[in-house]
């Protein structure tokens, strides 16, 4: 368990998490001309090869510190609230901190995606001093085997290190459904999580072949059990997965390239993840314009969308500003989308 005076330096941290995102929320109700969450990839290469995933390459170089202080200035340009550094694997990146301290210092919210295998005592109180607000680790067994080595016997080690270490907010994301052998690991990585005083979060993974399906009975018995043990929090706002498990589309206004953004390595703005290709404008040259454009644009993806974060900044403006058919250009992107 984290000492007394780690909980207590976590807790004001919490407390200040909570007063920005009151803040953000009021902001995304006053304008919808600005990104809520931009995700930006400083570097494609990651250190694992999850069966499943279509993100990440073996050598890709990172990108120039330069650059990445060129994207994140623009994005505080263009009112961003909150910026994921996602890959690949993120902490492959030898600047990563400064890119974490320039989002902070131009006044937005810092989080991590990783896979945690890069996490040792002295690099997570870098993060902390770097300023992270938050760090999430998906793990997807609890066995390492041929579809993920993302598995709790591997990375348990790690968690104990950030209960100790972090400062920041920690996140487990399990999984249920295509790949995911023994279901009932989720629950058993769930409980570890909470046991070290981290929150827990379930998602709905594709299969192999990149399609969604529908969780059979004892995944969605898993699933719901998962979801009982989530702390009330922004990731229960919607109603969204409950559908995907049982392989029904969502009807929605899916405002990615307005109120979220996906920027790849190559600096060029996409729908998300799985969506990549459209519209493929580079970030520098992305306008006010443009976010107005996408926020009016349907998504041909967006009934079968298993993006949770997309999900969660839409909700913002489900009420209001009916969409539009999508320039044709996007009608070839359409497609599944997996969870992060």
């Amino acid at each position: 368990m984290p000492s007394f005076s780690t909980r207590v330096r976590r807790r004001l941290k919490a407390l200040h998490r909570d007063l920005r995102g009151a803040s953000m929320i009021a902001h995304a109700f006053a304008s919808t001309d600005h990104p809520l969450l931009a995700h930006i990839i400083p570097i494609r290469r990651c250190n694992l090869a999850c069966e499943y995933c279509n993100e990440y390459d073996d050598f890709s170089k990172p990108v120039p510190l330069e650059v990445m202080y060129q994207r994140i200035d623009k994005l505080a340009a263009l009112g961003t609230s909150v910026i994921t550094i996602s890959g690949g694997e993120p902490l492959l990146h030898p600047d990563l901190d400064q890119v974490i301290r320039r989002i902070r210092q131009r006044g937005m919210i810092a989080g991590l995606i990783t896979n945690g295998y890069l996490l040792v005592a002295e690099r997570i109180e870098r993060l902390n001093r770097a300023g992270l607000e938050w760090l999430q680790i998906s793990i997807d067994n609890v066995t390492p085997d041929d579809v993920s080595k993302k598995s709790l016997k591997v990375l348990d080690r790690k968690l104990e290190l950030l209960a100790e270490y972090a400062d920041f907010h920690v996140n487990i994301n399990s999984v249920v459904g295509g790949g995911v052998r023994n279901p009932q690991d989720a629950l058993t990585i769930g409980k570890r999580a909470l046991d070290l005083g981290f929150s827990s979060t379930v998602g709905i993974i594709h299969d192999g072949s990149g399609q969604l399906q529908p969780l059979n009975q004892e995944e969605r018995r898993i699933y719901h059990e998962m979801k009982s043990m989530e702390k009330s929090s922004f990731t229960r706002i919607n109603g969204f997965q409950d559908n995907i498990a049982l392989g029904r589309p969502n009807q929605w206004r899916c405002r990615a390239g307005a109120r979220y953004l996906y920027i790849c390595e190559d600096g060029l703005v996409h729908y998300c993840s799985q969506q990549r290709g459209y519209p493929a404008i580079p970030l520098e040259k992305y306008t006010v314009e443009d976010i107005r454009r996408e926020y009016r644009s349907e998504k041909n993806s967006a009934p079968n969308c298993t993006v949770s974060c997309v999900h969660q900044v839409s909700v913002f403006d489900s009420w209001r500003a009916p969409q539009f058919p999508a320039p044709a250009a996007a009608s070839a992107t359409s497609g599944l989308i997996q969870i992060e």
